[in-house]
C-alpha cells in the first residue's frame, strides 16, 4: 500500500505515470466515470479549503466514488488521532487530510490500513505541486526552468522536491530566515537572480493559515519580493491560490494574458483523480 506524505516517497517514473494519467482524465472524463464506484474518500480537514476541499470531492464524485468531509473543529476531541484513524479504516477505502503540523500525516499513515493523500501540511502540498508540473508540462514543457520568489514555505517546499525529481532547473528566492528545505544552491536571497533565466515565476501568500500572529513582521520582510510587471517581466506566472492582491503579486501580473493560475487550480482536479486511482489499484 502507497501514501502520498509528500513526492519524495514516489519514483520519476511513477510520477509521471500519474500525470499522464491526469492529462488523459481531462482530455477523456467519461472514461473514468466508473473507475472508482462503490469507493469512499474520507476528507479530514483542520484547515479551512475552497480548492483542496471541491477538487477531491468533485473529483471523487466524478470518478463513480463518494466523499465524505470531516471538519475536525466540529468533532470531539476525546480519542486520539490514530484510534479514529483506526475507526475511519473501517468505513472508507482511501484517506485525504489537510493539517497543520506533518507529524499529524504521519501519525495517520501509520494507523492506517488505507492509502492516506497529505492534502497540505505545514511543510508539503504534494498535489499542488504535481499539479503545478502537469501546468507547466501543457504550457511550456520539460525543459522550463521555475523560479519561486517569497515565502519558502510547504508549496515552495513540493515545487523544489518536484523539480528535482523531474530534473528541472529552479530558483528560490525568500529572505534568509524563510529559506526553503532546500539544498543551498537553489537559494538566493535575489529575486531578480532568481527570474534571470525563468520561463515562469511562482509565488504564493505571504502569511499561511496559523500565521497570523506573523503577519506584520512577514509583510515587512517579504516587500521586496513582491511579484509585479518590473520583476516578472514577459513570463508566465503562477500562484496555488488564494492571492493577495496588493501582496506577493499585483493585480496586472495576476490577470494578465501569461497567469497560469486558474489552469493551475483546474489541474488540482484532475490530477487528484490520478492520485487516487494511482492509490487504489
Amino acid at each position: 500500500m502507497k501514501h502520498l506524505p509528500n513526492l519524495l516517497c514516489f519514483s520519476k517514473k511513477d510520477l509521471l505515470q500519474i500525470i499522464k494519467l491526469g492529462v488523459d482524465i481531462k482530455k477523456n472524463p467519461a472514461n473514468y466515470s466508473n473507475a472508482l464506484k462503490g469507493k469512499t474518500l474520507v476528507m479530514w480537514f483542520e484547515k479551512p479549503s475552497l480548492r483542496t476541499r471541491i477538487s477531491f470531492e468533485a473529483g471523487m464524485t466524478q470518478l463513480g466514488g463518494h466523499a465524505i468531509y470531516l471538519d475536525v473543529s466540529t468533532m470531539h476531541n476525546k480519542a486520539k488521532i490514530k484510534d479514529e484513524v483506526k475507526c475511519l479504516c473501517r468505513y472508507c477505502d482511501i484517506m485525504m487530510a489537510r493539517v497543520y503540523d506533518h507529524n499529524t500525516i504521519n501519525g495517520m499513515m501509520e494507523a492506517s490500513s488505507v492509502p492516506v493523500i497529505n492534502g497540505l501540511s505545514n511543510l508539503y502540498h504534494p498535489c499542488q505541486a504535481l499539479a503545478d508540473i502537469m501546468t507547466i508540462f501543457e504550457h511550456m514543457g520539460k525543459d522550463a526552468v521555475i523560479a519561486y520568489v517569497g515565502d519558502g514555505n510547504n508549496v515552495c517546499n513540493s515545487l523544489v522536491n518536484a523539480a528535482n525529481i523531474f530534473g528541472m532547473k529552479i530558483k528560490v528566492a525568500t529572505p534568509a530566515e524563510y529559506k526553503p528545505l532546500s539544498k543551498p544552491e537553489y537559494w538566493t536571497s535575489d529575486p531578480r537572480e532568481a527570474v534571470r533565466d525563468a520561463d515562469v515565476v511562482y509565488t504564493d501568500t505571504w502569511v499561511s493559515m496559523g500565521q497570523e500572529s506573523e503577519k506584520e513582521t512577514k509583510i515587512k520582510k517579504l516587500k521586496e519580493y513582491q511579484v509585479n510587471k518590473k520583476l516578472i517581466g514577459e513570463r508566465y506566472f503562477m500562484h496555488c491560490l488564494p492571492a493577495t492582491r496588493g501582496s506577493e503579486v499585483t493585480d496586472e501580473v495576476i490577470d494578465s494574458n501569461k497567469s497560469l493560475v486558474y489552469d493551475q487550480a483546474e489541474n488540482r482536479l484532475h490530477i487528484q483523480k490520478a492520485i487516487m486511482i494511482a492509490l487504489l489499484k
